[in-house]
Protein backbone atom coordinates (compact mmCIF):
# COMPACT_ATOMS: atom_id res chain seq x y z
CA UNK A 1 0.00 0.00 0.00
CA UNK A 2 0.88 3.35 -0.62
CA UNK A 3 0.82 6.14 2.28
CA UNK A 4 1.36 9.37 2.81
CA UNK A 5 3.11 10.98 5.53
CA UNK A 6 4.64 13.99 7.64
CA UNK A 7 7.16 14.05 9.60
CA UNK A 8 10.10 15.97 11.06
CA UNK A 9 14.04 15.28 10.34
CA UNK A 10 17.49 15.44 12.20
CA UNK A 11 17.73 18.54 11.41
CA UNK A 12 14.17 19.89 12.41
CA UNK A 13 12.55 20.36 9.01
CA UNK A 14 9.45 19.19 8.25
CA UNK A 15 9.20 16.37 5.26
CA UNK A 16 6.23 15.41 3.33
CA UNK A 17 5.98 12.00 1.27
CA UNK A 18 4.76 8.68 0.51
CA UNK A 19 6.84 5.64 1.18
CA UNK A 20 5.20 1.85 -0.28
CA UNK A 21 4.78 -0.64 2.53
CA UNK A 22 2.55 -3.54 3.37
CA UNK A 23 0.90 -2.27 6.25
CA UNK A 24 0.99 1.40 8.45
CA UNK A 25 2.76 -0.33 11.61
CA UNK A 26 5.41 -1.30 8.38
CA UNK A 27 5.56 2.10 6.77
CA UNK A 28 6.14 3.82 10.24
CA UNK A 29 8.93 1.66 11.17
CA UNK A 30 10.86 2.39 7.52
CA UNK A 31 10.16 5.85 8.37
CA UNK A 32 11.84 5.60 11.91
CA UNK A 33 15.20 4.14 10.64
CA UNK A 34 15.87 6.89 8.39
CA UNK A 35 15.77 8.93 11.53
CA UNK A 36 12.07 10.77 11.08
CA UNK A 37 9.97 11.94 13.58
CA UNK A 38 6.42 11.14 12.46
CA UNK A 39 3.26 13.46 13.09
CA UNK A 40 1.21 12.02 10.64
CA UNK A 41 0.40 9.26 8.13
CA UNK A 42 -2.14 7.61 5.93
CA UNK A 43 -3.18 5.57 3.02
CA UNK A 44 -3.02 7.50 -0.10
CA UNK A 45 -4.27 5.42 -2.47
CA UNK A 46 -7.80 5.65 -3.82
CA UNK A 47 -9.19 2.61 -3.09
CA UNK A 48 -12.10 1.02 -5.80
CA UNK A 49 -13.49 -2.17 -6.55
CA UNK A 50 -11.26 -3.10 -8.60
CA UNK A 51 -7.99 -1.91 -7.04
CA UNK A 52 -8.56 -3.07 -3.66
CA UNK A 53 -5.68 -5.32 -1.92
CA UNK A 54 -7.74 -7.84 -0.65
CA UNK A 55 -5.43 -9.73 1.97
CA UNK A 56 -6.81 -12.92 0.12
CA UNK A 57 -5.12 -12.43 -2.80
CA UNK A 58 -1.85 -10.84 -1.28
CA UNK A 59 0.76 -13.85 -2.13
CA UNK A 60 3.36 -14.61 -3.66
CA UNK A 61 3.88 -18.46 -5.44
CA UNK A 62 6.39 -21.01 -4.88
CA UNK A 63 7.73 -20.20 -8.79
CA UNK A 64 8.09 -16.48 -8.10
CA UNK A 65 10.47 -17.35 -4.99
CA UNK A 66 12.36 -19.90 -7.14
CA UNK A 67 12.93 -17.46 -9.63
CA UNK A 68 13.75 -14.41 -6.72
CA UNK A 69 16.33 -16.77 -5.32
CA UNK A 70 18.34 -17.17 -8.80
CA UNK A 71 18.07 -13.55 -9.47
CA UNK A 72 19.22 -12.35 -6.22
CA UNK A 73 22.12 -14.99 -6.50
CA UNK A 74 23.05 -13.90 -9.90
CA UNK A 75 23.11 -10.13 -8.73
CA UNK A 76 25.21 -10.93 -5.78
CA UNK A 77 27.85 -12.88 -7.87
CA UNK A 78 27.55 -9.69 -9.70
CA UNK A 79 28.68 -7.99 -6.72
CA UNK A 80 25.51 -5.97 -6.79
CA UNK A 81 24.83 -4.44 -3.13
CA UNK A 82 22.51 -6.21 -1.28
CA UNK A 83 20.41 -2.86 -1.05
CA UNK A 84 20.86 -2.15 -4.81
CA UNK A 85 19.53 -5.54 -5.46
CA UNK A 86 16.34 -5.71 -3.76
CA UNK A 87 15.74 -1.96 -4.81
CA UNK A 88 16.86 -3.20 -8.29
CA UNK A 89 14.23 -6.55 -8.38
CA UNK A 90 11.37 -4.54 -6.73
CA UNK A 91 10.94 -2.37 -9.47
CA UNK A 92 11.35 -5.39 -11.78
CA UNK A 93 8.92 -8.05 -10.56
CA UNK A 94 5.17 -8.22 -11.89
CA UNK A 95 3.35 -9.35 -8.42
CA UNK A 96 2.56 -5.52 -6.75
CA UNK A 97 2.46 -7.54 -3.05
CA UNK A 98 5.99 -9.06 -3.44
CA UNK A 99 7.23 -5.37 -4.52
CA UNK A 100 6.40 -4.21 -1.79
CA UNK A 101 7.75 -6.48 0.17
CA UNK A 102 11.20 -6.34 -1.32
CA UNK A 103 10.67 -2.71 -1.45
CA UNK A 104 10.15 -2.75 2.67
CA UNK A 105 13.06 -5.51 2.68
CA UNK A 106 15.27 -2.73 1.18
CA UNK A 107 14.24 0.09 3.27
CA UNK A 108 15.17 -2.25 6.27
CA UNK A 109 18.35 -3.21 4.53
CA UNK A 110 19.25 0.67 4.35
CA UNK A 111 18.37 1.28 7.93
CA UNK A 112 21.31 -1.56 9.00
CA UNK A 113 19.16 -4.73 9.28
CA UNK A 114 20.55 -7.55 8.11
CA UNK A 115 19.04 -9.26 5.24
CA UNK A 116 17.67 -12.42 7.01
CA UNK A 117 15.71 -10.27 9.58
CA UNK A 118 14.79 -8.02 7.08
CA UNK A 119 13.07 -11.31 5.19
CA UNK A 120 11.84 -12.73 8.79
CA UNK A 121 9.28 -9.83 9.03
CA UNK A 122 7.76 -11.05 5.95
CA UNK A 123 6.56 -14.79 6.50
CA UNK A 124 3.76 -15.57 4.09
CA UNK A 125 6.54 -14.71 1.57
CA UNK A 126 9.60 -16.08 3.09
CA UNK A 127 9.70 -19.28 5.32
CA UNK A 128 11.41 -20.03 8.28
CA UNK A 129 13.48 -22.35 6.22
CA UNK A 130 14.30 -19.69 4.02
CA UNK A 131 15.13 -17.22 6.59
CA UNK A 132 17.47 -19.52 7.97
CA UNK A 133 19.38 -20.51 4.60
CA UNK A 134 19.95 -16.38 4.11
CA UNK A 135 21.28 -16.10 7.98
CA UNK A 136 23.93 -18.95 6.92
CA UNK A 137 24.85 -17.78 4.32
CA UNK A 138 25.17 -14.21 5.78
CA UNK A 139 27.54 -15.61 8.58
CA UNK A 140 29.65 -18.12 6.47
CA UNK A 141 29.85 -15.15 3.67
CA UNK A 142 28.39 -17.23 0.93
CA UNK A 143 24.99 -15.43 0.18
CA UNK A 144 25.16 -16.09 -3.82
CA UNK A 145 25.88 -20.31 -3.21
CA UNK A 146 23.16 -19.43 -0.56
CA UNK A 147 20.38 -18.43 -2.92
CA UNK A 148 21.18 -20.93 -5.38
CA UNK A 149 20.97 -23.22 -3.05
CA UNK A 150 17.81 -22.15 -2.26
CA UNK A 151 16.37 -21.98 -5.88
CA UNK A 152 17.56 -25.12 -6.68
CA UNK A 153 15.75 -26.84 -3.63
CA UNK A 154 12.29 -24.80 -3.53
CA UNK A 155 12.51 -25.58 -7.45
CA UNK A 156 12.57 -29.75 -6.83
CA UNK A 157 10.21 -28.93 -3.56
CA UNK A 158 7.58 -27.68 -5.82
CA UNK A 159 8.44 -29.97 -8.70
CA UNK A 160 7.68 -32.95 -6.69
CA UNK A 161 4.79 -31.30 -4.54
CA UNK A 162 2.73 -30.79 -7.67
CA UNK A 163 3.28 -33.60 -9.57
CA UNK A 164 2.01 -35.85 -6.75
CA UNK A 165 -0.69 -32.99 -5.95
CA UNK A 166 -1.88 -32.89 -10.25
CA UNK A 167 -2.22 -36.91 -10.08
CA UNK A 168 -4.89 -36.97 -7.51
CA UNK A 169 -7.05 -34.35 -9.40
CA UNK A 170 -7.54 -36.62 -11.99
CA UNK A 171 -9.19 -39.51 -9.74
CA UNK A 172 -10.66 -36.81 -7.81
CA UNK A 173 -12.89 -35.73 -10.75
CA UNK A 174 -13.33 -39.07 -12.05
CA UNK A 175 -14.79 -39.75 -8.31
CA UNK A 176 -16.86 -36.58 -8.78
CA UNK A 177 -18.21 -37.81 -12.10
CA UNK A 178 -18.74 -41.30 -10.82
CA UNK A 179 -21.16 -40.21 -7.99
CA UNK A 180 -23.25 -36.98 -10.30
CA UNK A 181 -23.92 -39.95 -12.43
CA UNK A 182 -25.10 -42.21 -9.57
CA UNK A 183 -27.42 -39.41 -8.36
CA UNK A 184 -29.03 -38.91 -11.55
CA UNK A 185 -29.05 -41.97 -12.17
CA UNK A 186 -31.47 -42.60 -9.27
CA UNK A 187 -33.25 -39.61 -8.88
CA UNK A 188 -34.53 -39.09 -12.41
CA UNK A 189 -33.86 -42.09 -14.64
CA UNK A 190 -34.73 -44.72 -12.22
CA UNK A 191 -37.73 -43.89 -10.78
CA UNK A 192 -39.24 -43.08 -14.33
CA UNK A 193 -38.47 -46.47 -15.08
CA UNK A 194 -39.47 -48.23 -12.00
CA UNK A 195 -42.75 -46.69 -12.42
CA UNK A 196 -43.80 -48.74 -15.01
CA UNK A 197 -43.12 -52.08 -12.54
CA UNK A 198 -45.16 -50.80 -10.24
CA UNK A 199 -47.87 -49.93 -12.07
CA UNK A 200 -47.81 -53.80 -13.80
CA UNK A 201 -48.55 -55.36 -10.62
CA UNK A 202 -46.10 -58.14 -11.17
CA UNK A 203 -43.56 -59.35 -8.13
CA UNK A 204 -41.08 -57.38 -7.98
CA UNK A 205 -37.08 -59.15 -7.72
CA UNK A 206 -35.47 -58.48 -4.45
CA UNK A 207 -32.66 -56.92 -6.25
CA UNK A 208 -34.79 -54.28 -7.72
CA UNK A 209 -36.58 -53.56 -4.97
CA UNK A 210 -33.08 -52.74 -3.29
CA UNK A 211 -32.40 -50.47 -6.45
CA UNK A 212 -35.39 -48.68 -6.16
CA UNK A 213 -35.30 -48.25 -2.28
CA UNK A 214 -32.37 -46.59 -2.62
CA UNK A 215 -33.90 -44.49 -4.99
CA UNK A 216 -36.38 -43.56 -2.83
CA UNK A 217 -33.89 -42.79 0.08
CA UNK A 218 -31.60 -40.20 -2.09
CA UNK A 219 -35.20 -38.40 -3.29
CA UNK A 220 -36.35 -38.12 0.06
CA UNK A 221 -33.21 -37.90 2.10
CA UNK A 222 -30.63 -37.00 -0.15
CA UNK A 223 -30.44 -33.88 0.59
CA UNK A 224 -30.17 -34.24 4.61
CA UNK A 225 -27.25 -36.92 3.79
CA UNK A 226 -25.73 -33.58 1.71
CA UNK A 227 -26.26 -31.52 4.68
CA UNK A 228 -24.98 -33.92 6.96
CA UNK A 229 -21.90 -34.04 4.44
CA UNK A 230 -21.16 -30.60 4.40
CA UNK A 231 -21.08 -30.35 8.16
CA UNK A 232 -18.89 -33.31 8.70
CA UNK A 233 -16.10 -31.18 5.83
CA UNK A 234 -16.76 -27.92 8.15
CA UNK A 235 -16.41 -30.00 11.63
CA UNK A 236 -12.81 -31.43 10.01
CA UNK A 237 -11.77 -27.81 8.60
CA UNK A 238 -12.10 -26.75 11.78
CA UNK A 239 -10.79 -30.07 13.92
CA UNK A 240 -8.17 -29.45 11.06
CA UNK A 241 -7.08 -25.82 12.98
CA UNK A 242 -6.10 -27.18 16.05
CA UNK A 243 -2.90 -28.83 17.27
CA UNK A 244 -4.97 -32.41 17.80
CA UNK A 245 -7.05 -32.21 15.47
CA UNK A 246 -4.43 -31.65 12.48
CA UNK A 247 -2.11 -34.45 14.29
CA UNK A 248 -5.49 -36.71 14.04
CA UNK A 249 -5.82 -35.88 10.24
CA UNK A 250 -2.74 -35.82 9.12
CA UNK A 251 -2.06 -39.49 10.83
CA UNK A 252 -5.11 -40.10 8.70
CA UNK A 253 -3.60 -39.36 5.79
CA UNK A 254 -0.13 -40.81 5.68
CA UNK A 255 -2.52 -44.04 6.89
CA UNK A 256 -4.39 -44.79 3.76
CA UNK A 257 -3.65 -47.56 1.60
CA UNK A 258 -1.52 -46.75 -1.34
CA UNK A 259 -2.24 -43.10 -1.17
CA UNK A 260 -0.89 -42.37 2.56
CA UNK A 261 2.41 -44.40 1.25
CA UNK A 262 3.07 -41.80 -1.27
CA UNK A 263 1.93 -39.03 0.75
CA UNK A 264 4.66 -40.77 3.66
CA UNK A 265 7.59 -40.54 0.78
CA UNK A 266 6.67 -37.22 -0.04
CA UNK A 267 7.57 -35.76 3.74
CA UNK A 268 10.38 -38.09 4.08
CA UNK A 269 11.81 -36.07 0.60
CA UNK A 270 10.76 -32.93 2.19
CA UNK A 271 13.06 -34.05 5.23
CA UNK A 272 16.41 -35.08 3.95
CA UNK A 273 16.03 -32.45 1.18
CA UNK A 274 15.59 -29.89 3.95
CA UNK A 275 18.11 -31.33 6.46
CA UNK A 276 20.75 -31.43 4.19
CA UNK A 277 20.25 -28.42 2.49
CA UNK A 278 20.78 -26.68 5.55
CA UNK A 279 23.75 -28.79 6.41
CA UNK A 280 26.15 -27.88 3.75
CA UNK A 281 25.21 -24.37 4.26
CA UNK A 282 26.78 -24.56 7.37
CA UNK A 283 23.19 -24.64 10.02
CA UNK A 284 23.67 -26.38 12.65
CA UNK A 285 22.49 -29.85 13.08
CA UNK A 286 19.65 -29.20 15.75
CA UNK A 287 18.64 -25.70 14.21
CA UNK A 288 18.21 -27.63 11.31
CA UNK A 289 16.18 -30.24 13.48
CA UNK A 290 13.93 -27.63 14.55
CA UNK A 291 13.32 -25.99 11.34
CA UNK A 292 12.58 -28.81 9.52
CA UNK A 293 9.69 -29.81 11.69
CA UNK A 294 8.29 -26.44 11.36
CA UNK A 295 8.69 -26.62 7.43
CA UNK A 296 7.44 -30.19 7.09
CA UNK A 297 3.74 -29.89 6.23
CA UNK A 298 2.93 -32.88 8.58
CA UNK A 299 2.04 -32.47 11.82
CA UNK A 300 2.67 -36.68 12.86
CA UNK A 301 5.99 -35.79 11.10
CA UNK A 302 6.59 -32.52 12.61
CA UNK A 303 6.11 -34.68 16.28
CA UNK A 304 8.75 -36.91 15.22
CA UNK A 305 11.29 -34.40 14.45
CA UNK A 306 10.98 -32.12 17.47
CA UNK A 307 11.36 -35.68 19.60
CA UNK A 308 14.42 -36.13 17.61
CA UNK A 309 15.62 -32.68 18.37
CA UNK A 310 14.80 -33.29 22.25
CA UNK A 311 17.06 -36.69 21.66
CA UNK A 312 19.98 -34.71 20.11
CA UNK A 313 20.44 -32.03 22.42
CA UNK A 314 20.53 -34.49 24.97
CA UNK A 315 23.55 -36.16 23.58
CA UNK A 316 21.96 -39.25 21.19
CA UNK A 317 22.73 -39.77 17.36
CA UNK A 318 20.37 -38.74 14.81
CA UNK A 319 20.45 -42.11 13.66
CA UNK A 320 19.47 -43.64 17.11
CA UNK A 321 16.69 -41.25 17.68
CA UNK A 322 14.99 -41.72 14.31
CA UNK A 323 14.91 -45.57 14.66
CA UNK A 324 12.67 -45.09 17.78
CA UNK A 325 9.79 -44.00 15.55
CA UNK A 326 7.59 -46.63 13.29
CA UNK A 327 7.03 -44.15 10.79
CA UNK A 328 10.85 -43.48 9.78
CA UNK A 329 11.69 -46.13 7.36
CA UNK A 330 15.29 -48.44 8.16
CA UNK A 331 16.91 -47.16 5.31
CA UNK A 332 16.37 -43.45 6.64
CA UNK A 333 17.71 -44.84 9.39
CA UNK A 334 20.95 -46.73 8.14
CA UNK A 335 21.95 -43.89 5.90
CA UNK A 336 21.84 -41.09 8.23
CA UNK A 337 24.30 -43.53 10.60
CA UNK A 338 26.03 -44.32 7.81
CA UNK A 339 26.62 -40.52 7.30
CA UNK A 340 27.13 -39.94 11.17
CA UNK A 341 30.19 -42.63 10.61
CA UNK A 342 32.03 -40.95 7.93
CA UNK A 343 31.08 -37.13 8.85
CA UNK A 344 29.07 -37.00 5.18
CA UNK A 345 25.86 -36.53 6.30
CA UNK A 346 25.00 -33.41 4.24
CA UNK A 347 26.22 -35.61 0.98
CA UNK A 348 24.72 -38.81 2.63
CA UNK A 349 21.00 -37.16 2.82
CA UNK A 350 21.41 -35.81 -0.47
CA UNK A 351 21.56 -38.97 -1.65
CA UNK A 352 18.50 -40.13 -0.02
CA UNK A 353 16.61 -37.31 -1.02
CA UNK A 354 17.40 -38.25 -4.58
CA UNK A 355 15.85 -41.73 -3.84
CA UNK A 356 12.72 -40.41 -2.39
CA UNK A 357 12.29 -38.12 -4.82
CA UNK A 358 11.98 -40.93 -7.67
CA UNK A 359 9.64 -42.94 -5.91
CA UNK A 360 7.32 -40.27 -5.15
CA UNK A 361 7.47 -40.11 -9.26
CA UNK A 362 7.24 -43.82 -9.52
CA UNK A 363 4.52 -43.68 -7.00
CA UNK A 364 2.71 -41.23 -9.16
CA UNK A 365 3.12 -42.39 -12.39
CA UNK A 366 1.86 -45.96 -10.96
CA UNK A 367 -1.40 -43.86 -9.98
CA UNK A 368 -1.77 -42.42 -13.12
CA UNK A 369 -1.75 -45.30 -14.74
CA UNK A 370 -4.10 -47.23 -12.65
CA UNK A 371 -6.51 -44.96 -11.69
CA UNK A 372 -8.11 -44.85 -14.86
CA UNK A 373 -9.00 -47.98 -15.55
CA UNK A 374 -10.42 -48.82 -12.26
CA UNK A 375 -12.77 -45.92 -12.58
CA UNK A 376 -13.91 -46.80 -15.57
CA UNK A 377 -15.01 -49.92 -15.14
CA UNK A 378 -16.24 -49.39 -11.86
CA UNK A 379 -18.12 -46.63 -12.97
CA UNK A 380 -19.54 -48.46 -15.83
CA UNK A 381 -20.06 -52.06 -13.61
CA UNK A 382 -22.33 -50.04 -11.40
CA UNK A 383 -24.50 -48.36 -14.04
CA UNK A 384 -24.64 -51.61 -15.82
CA UNK A 385 -26.02 -53.21 -12.28
CA UNK A 386 -28.58 -50.02 -12.17
CA UNK A 387 -29.82 -50.06 -15.50
CA UNK A 388 -29.84 -53.88 -15.54
CA UNK A 389 -31.73 -54.08 -11.79
CA UNK A 390 -34.82 -52.05 -13.91
CA UNK A 391 -34.40 -53.63 -17.22
CA UNK A 392 -34.47 -57.21 -16.44
CA UNK A 393 -37.89 -56.97 -14.95
CA UNK A 394 -38.99 -54.95 -17.56
CA UNK A 395 -37.74 -57.53 -20.25
CA UNK A 396 -39.42 -60.30 -17.78
CA UNK A 397 -42.96 -58.73 -18.10
CA UNK A 398 -42.85 -57.85 -21.76
CA UNK A 399 -42.13 -61.53 -22.47
CA UNK A 400 -45.08 -62.14 -20.10
CA UNK A 401 -47.84 -60.38 -22.09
Amino acid sequence: MLFKYHAIDQDGQERDGTIEAPSQEVAISALQRRNLIISAIGSAEKHSVLDMDIALFNRVSNKEIVILSRQIATLFEAQVSALRVFRLLAAEVDNKYLATILSTVGDDIQGGTPISKALQRHPKAFSAFYVNMVRAGEESGKLSETFNYLADYLDRSYDLISKAENALIYPIFVIGVFFAVMTLMLTIVIPNITAVLVDSGQPIPIYTQIIIGLSNFIIHYGIFVLIALIGLGVYAWQLGKTERGKLMLDSLKIGIPYVGDLYRKLYLSRIADNFATMLLSGVSVVEAIEITSSVVGNAAFKVILEEVGKDVKGGASISDSLAKHPDIPGIMVAMTRVGEETGELGKILTTLAKFYNREVQNAVDTLVGLIEPIMIVALGLAVGILVAAVLLPIYNLANAI
